[in-house]
């Protein structure tokens, strides 16, 4: 019989090392953000009150959670990242809520309300260590919490509340803020712009509204959309997007300057991964190539399913990817084709920037080691065609 002893780990010493596993605030606001949207919310509220303790309050008007659904909510680790999730399903540890908050804060508190009735848990990172134990507080007083009144009027909803935040200085906090928009601005872009399928989420800091932050300047008449591939692999598609930014003869100073994000144009050159919608790592060529100033007007969207997140190396924070080896093929193709191109506005301006009004007929596959073209089905041509066919059609086609 294999003898065994329990050895309980050093829970103080454990939270600790949790609490330094890289978060910067932006980023844990927006793994929060991750739950709301998850949750269906179409409203999501952020109040920051520096005095006389830095306090941060995140509520939204998604579905809420029942007693049973908040405890699991607050446990660590409450997904297995193998699972199957929703298309919509924005985590995949189990751990965002929890490390997020941790890195930035000793006090969590969590307020849900569903069906009529309001229920609270409490993580107190002093009172585990104290206890050497993890044990979850159900808080008797929480009215002092901001935005609590606001959930007690939704028919639905979730609050999530910091207190005890030590990563942040109250006194500079504002510049902490004023990065947190412009952050959430362009991660969730797509959200907040709305599309056909889905009305467009107001996320609100500070009572302002934050406008979206398209990368790509895709209204710009001098920005090029290059042809998209589709990629097939691990039985999913994998939309690639290249575009090449305006130069800067094409731009006013101001516009300029946005673009160039507060990292620059060199750093921010490259690929933008989005997994459902959601921007995660972005400004990378994952060693595949240098970031030159030639090539600084290219970024590349690549679009991928939350099915594949294993063969992407994506970590908790969702800030880092690592490309499997079975598409960097893929993807120093399309560098190449891009960067050629990205060029041009240096080496050759004044050519014929490509018409986004028109729809192409043909989209480019990669099959193996083979490039094929086939109908895209999206087409108004095609759809037109496909409708005008009788049922019996429908079926032989």
């Amino acid at each position: 019989m294999l003898k065994t002893e329990v050895v309980d780990p050093n829970v103080g010493n454990f939270i600790d090392s949790i609490r330094d596993i890289g978060y910067s605030f932006e980023v844990a606001v927006a793994d929060l953000i991750d739950n709301s949207l998850t949750a269906g919310c179409s409203e999501i509220k952020i109040v920051t009150v520096p005095n006389p303790h830095l306090v941060f309050s995140m509520l939204d008007n998604g579905s809420g959670m029942s007693e049973p659904k908040l405890l699991e909510a607050m446990r660590l680790a409450s997904k297995n990242p193998k699972d199957v999730r929703k298309k919509n399903d924005l985590g995949r540890f189990g751990l965002g809520l929890k490390t997020a908050s941790f890195s930035q804060c000793k006090k969590l508190t969590v307020i849900t309300k569903k069906d009529g009735q309001v229920y609270a848990r409490q993580w107190d990172i002093d009172y585990i260590s104290q206890k050497n134990k993890w044990l979850l507080i159900t808080p008797e007083n929480f009215d002092h919490i901001p935005l609590l009144q606001d959930l007690y009027a939704l028919e639905s909803g979730t609050l999530v509340c910091w207190e005890n935040i030590d990563r942040s200085d109250k006194h500079s906090f504002a510049n902490v803020i004023a990065l947190l928009r412009k952050h959430l601005s362009l991660v969730f872009h797509k959200y907040l712009e709305g599309s056909e399928t889905a009305k467009a989420v107001k996320i609100f800091v500070n009572q302002n509204i934050l406008i979206p932050f398209n990368p790509f300047n895709m209204n710009h008449p001098a920005t090029q959309q290059l042809p998209a591939e589709k990629i097939r692999l691990y039985d999913t598609n994998i939309i690639i997007q290249p575009y090449i930014l305006p130069h800067h003869s094409k731009l006013t100073q101001q516009e300029y300057d946005l673009y160039a994000t507060e990292e620059g144009y060199i750093k921010s050159q490259g690929f933008y991964l989005y997994r459902e919608n959601r921007i995660l790592i972005y400004g990378t060529w994952w060693g595949l190539h240098k970031s030159l100033d030639a090539h600084k007007l290219v970024r590349i969207k690549i679009d991928i399913p939350n099915s594949i997140d294993a063969h992407w190396g994506i970590d908790i924070k969702k800030s880092i990817a690592r490309p499997s080896e079975e598409i960097k093929r893929d993807l120093k193709r399309v560098i190449g084709q891009a960067t050629e191109k990205g060029s041009r506005p240096y080496t050759g301006r004044g050519r014929k920037i490509e018409d986004k009004t028109i729809v192409q007929f043909w989209e480019i596959l990669s099959l193996n080691d083979d490039i094929r073209f086939a109908v895209n089905q999206e087409h108004p041509l095609f759809r037109s065609l496909i409708d005008d066919l009788s049922a019996g059609s429908h079926r032989e086609t």
